[in-house]
């Protein structure tokens, strides 16, 4: 894995976070293990009932301390609320963060301090190997402790519903595209895109990287490459060819459909055979449906190209950030370090998630996460989602740009979107 996090220039957050105080906190500080430790916590649903099991288990290896949540109030995308929460002044502690440009932003206001020392004091580096110390590295400084990473590469779906239409998991695109027919003549829509919000754009990016590769992907996130490039284009022309052999619903249709009616159409109802999302399905499906992973489900990675790129995969992670607000940081590395711990990862995996630490045994995770482990660590390039590395004008056009795209696949919309990013991409870096 390279240390492909280079900073991204955005616009200053002090617009966005207006005069909100900042206190500094020091490693140093007299606060041992005990007192309040606050987290901005946005997670939700299983994740968010896997998260307090660990925070439980962290009190009461440490007793003195007591968690305490703040819960930004925002629909979709997390970011706005907590947005609010520091441009309201709101104190806290730690911050769970699973966007790299987001990061950039809070570095660039001053709202998130370098871990370096940290890092020293607390060994994490052991547990840590230098390709995860690198996810969370700007400018030569780590910033963040990733806790938990997925496969963003891993197509989902059920084992009966392949059964159904009487085909296999494809190795190929020419394979996977070819099985739309019997999906179709099964009454199965071959893919879900969930098209409300933000979860279609991973349909383009899974195919920019197989055709263009992880560097350009890179580039194209830095604003070293430009998105009237041939190689945009070719990924929204194979898209294009997907949706002209029936791969999905129609426009409207996907633009109603937010992520979790697309999962639940491919992942528990088998109306849809495919979803390309996080590992966090795994936990739904696990927690909620009760489905057992490998038998009811499972993935596979997106189909090769033969193009040069079959060996990366698309990523993403969740981390810690100490905010500058912090007040009591001896309780935030004490938490960071037990989240890289075997015991953490053992609640994780009841959840179907992984843990990046080297005091795991990979033997208990359920057979999906072995795979999208073994995929992971395997590639030969790993690239992050690319609609999180993008600064925050430039990823709302790109989301808009996907869903325009998505309503007319022609020719002349790829035209129109790929010039309208590249004048919005012009005036953010």
């Amino acid at each position: 894995m390279e240390d492909s996090m280079k900073y991204l220039p955005t616009r200053s957050m002090a617009t966005l976070l207006g005069t909100a105080a900042i206190v500094v906190g020091s490693v140093g500080s007299a606060m041992a293990q005990e007192g309040e430790l606050v987290m901005i916590n946005w997670l939700g649903g299983a994740q968010g009932e896997m998260m307090t099991k660990l925070q439980e288990s962290f009190e009461a290896k440490y007793p003195g301390v007591t968690v305490r949540n703040v819960v930004p109030q925002a629909g979709g995308d997390a970011r706005g609320g907590i947005r609010g929460l520091l441009m309201g002044g709101e104190q806290a502690d730690l911050l769970i963060n699973t966007w790299p440009a987001f990061r950039a932003e809070l570095i660039e206001a001053g709202l998130i301090l370098p871990l370096d020392e940290s890092y020293d004091s607390n060994n994490w580096g052991d547990q840590l190997g230098e390709s995860w110390r690198a996810l969370s590295r700007v400018n030569g400084e780590n910033y963040g402790v990733t806790y938990t990473f997925g496969d963003r590469s891993g197509i989902w779906y059920r084992t009966d519903t392949m059964e159904k239409a009487g085909i296999t998991p494809p190795t190929t695109y020419e394979d996977f595209i070819g099985g739309f027919s019997a999906l179709n003549d099964a009454g199965i829509t071959p893919i879900s895109v969930p098209a409300k919000v933000w979860a279609h754009a991973e349909w383009f990016e899974s195919l920019l990287l197989r055709t263009a590769g992880a560097d350009y992907m890179t580039r194209l996130a830095s604003g070293d490459a430009s998105w009237t490039d041939d190689e945009v284009k070719v990924a929204l022309q194979t898209w294009q060819e997907m949706l002209t052999a029936n791969c999905c619903d129609d426009g409207n249709t996907m633009l109603a459909l937010d992520w979790d009616i697309s999962v639940d159409a491919a992942l528990k109802t088998g109306d849809a055979a495919y979803v390309l999302m996080g590992m966090w399905l795994n936990t739904r499906a696990k927690q909620e449906y009760g489905d057992t992973p490998g038998e009811d489900f499972n993935i596979f990675q997106f189909p090769a190209f033969g193009l040069g790129h079959d060996d990366e995969s698309m990523v993403d992670a969740k981390e810690f950030n100490v905010l500058s607000s912090v007040e009591n940081r001896e309780a935030a590395d004490a938490f960071i370090s037990y989240m890289l711990t075997a015991d953490a990862a053992e609640i994780m995996a009841q959840y179907g998630l992984a843990s990046p630490s080297t005091d795991v045994d990979p033997s208990i995770y359920d057979p999906v996460i072995q795979r999208s482990v073994s995929e992971v660590t395997s590639a030969n390039k790993l690239q992050f989602v690319l609609g999180d590395l993008l600064p925050g004008d430039l990823g709302s056009e790109y989301r808009v740009a996907m869903q325009r795209f998505l309503q007319d696949p022609s020719d002349e919309t790829i035209e129109a979107i790929t010039a309208q990013l590249a004048a919005v991409a012009n005036g953010v870096y």
